[in-house]
């Protein structure tokens, strides 16, 4: 160390040359601790991706329910406002339900809805949806009520032509279009005429849409309903007041 603080000249050569002979060593030792530090990383780098993986998958669980719900939401939203649109007789209250179940089957047209007794449903009562009239009340319950659908083979609605007042009767028979039936000898109807409830027996209110007029290549005439079967939500049930006080439209409650 003395003589290289003097001479750093003497050494250089050496060192060099000892460098020469031990560098293959030294690489040799070395390599496989770089290869492990290496692998370790990449197991670090694995297991950071795997993690991410799991938080992403996780988040979009969560945003796929969310949309389930906001999409529930807004179909839910879309019917009251239909149904806050659709004008009533001021003399009957009404309270709203959802759609529970569907037997609209080949033999029976019938929904249960999740109101009953303890709500103030009565057998009887007439039901709308947003877009007109869909049946009345057949069973009832403490808990849920059975609503007997407009195009039911055991369903009569009183109705009327709007344009021409002609009165008639709207039957089902268990499809889509219900039938006009009873109508005045020599009654002209023109097709696309709008039908409403007539108000006649006092089921049904007076004025409730129902349908417009189609007429077939063999003079049959049908009724295309407003509402939509296929996806009724919240309906809403209608009750006469007794004072005919209604001022407003009436109670309205929704029930879950």
């Amino acid at each position: 160390m003395g003589i290289s603080a003097f001479r750093p000249q003497l050494f250089e050569g050496l060192r060099t040359n000892v460098s020469d002979i031990f560098s293959p060593v030294l690489s040799a030792v070395s390599m496989p601790f770089q290869q492990i530090n290496l692998f370790l990383h990449d197991v670090t780098n694995l297991a950071q991706l795997q993690a991410d993986n799991l938080r992403l998958e996780q988040e979009n669980t969560r945003l796929r329910q969310w949309y389930q719900t906001a999409l529930l939401l807004d179909s839910e939203n879309k019917s009251l406002r239909e149904l806050l649109n659709l004008e009533i007789d001021q003399s009957y209250s009404h309270i709203s339900g959802r759609i529970l179940s569907d037997s609209g089957n080949t033999y029976v047209k019938s929904v249960l809805v999740s109101i009953g007794k303890v709500n103030g449903v009565v057998k009887g009562a007439a039901v709308v949806a947003g877009e007109g009239l869909i049946g009345r009340i057949v069973e009832v319950g403490e808990n849920s009520s059975r609503i007997l659908l407009i195009n039911d083979v055991n369903s009569r609605v009183p109705v009327v032509v709007e344009d021409t007042g002609q009165h008639a009767i709207m039957a089902g028979y268990n499809e889509r279009n219900p039938r006009l039936i009873h109508l005045p000898d020599g009654s002209e109807i023109s097709e696309g005429a709008r039908i409403i409830t007539s108000g006649y027996g006092g089921v049904y209110p007076h004025g409730i849409p129902v349908g417009r007029v189609i007429i077939g290549s063999n003079g049959d005439i049908r009724v295309v309903l407003f509402a939509d079967f296929n996806r009724l939500q919240i309906v809403r049930i209608l009750k006469k007041e007794k004072n005919d006080i209604g001022a407003g439209g009436g109670n309205h409650a929704i029930i879950p």
